[in-house]
């Protein structure tokens, strides 16, 4: 009787998934200059086929300065860490403490390829600095859960000094 109970909910989580990715768009499928593509989808995507119609070349769009975006991404993929939580020992930890891990080193690689220089964002700088130093090379669960206090605190802190520069993130 359980596994019928299993099977059935695999089942009906399958189906689930697959309407949800026959609901997603991409931007492949808009036409040519209507919008751009994600940066971030395999180059080895193919491209779109030859209509034999020859389109006038889009208008670029205004250069933008990536250094910004880039801190204004990883700085709102951080901020989406702010109302999760975990409780210590019961074994929910490990994808929220991982999660804000890899946010503040991507918010790390973007401050210190922001075109204003890793000067410009010296404290949170060395406030991650000091947590990588903490965590050493292990970012493992236990090592995450042992510094829990510290990967929280930075985020936090960060959190508060971008609020009190929001030029650098909006």
């Amino acid at each position: 009787m359980r596994i019928r109970r299993v099977r059935r909910a695999a089942i009906v989580a399958t189906v689930f998934a697959a309407c949800l990715l026959s609901c997603s768009t991409d931007a492949d499928d808009t036409p040519q200059g209507a919008g751009t593509r994600d940066a971030s989808r395999s180059a080895s995507a193919p491209a779109p086929a030859d209509t034999g119609k020859q389109e006038p070349p889009a208008t670029p769009a205004p250069a933008a300065s990536p250094g910004p975006e880039l801190v204004r991404d990883a700085f709102a993929g951080l901020q989406a860490t702010l109302n999760d939580t975990c409780t210590p020992g019961a074994g929910d930890c490990a994808y929220f403490l991982g999660r804000v891990h890899e946010e503040l080193t991507g918010l790390d690689a973007a401050m210190k390829a922001d075109p204003e220089g890793p000067g410009h964002f010296r404290e949170p700088l060395a406030w991650i600095g000091e947590l990588r130093t903490a965590l050493g090379d292990d970012t493992s669960t236990q090592n995450l859960e042992a510094h829990r206090t510290e990967l929280i605190g930075v985020r936090d802190r960060i959190n508060s000094w971008m609020q009190g520069h929001p030029d650098d993130y909006r």
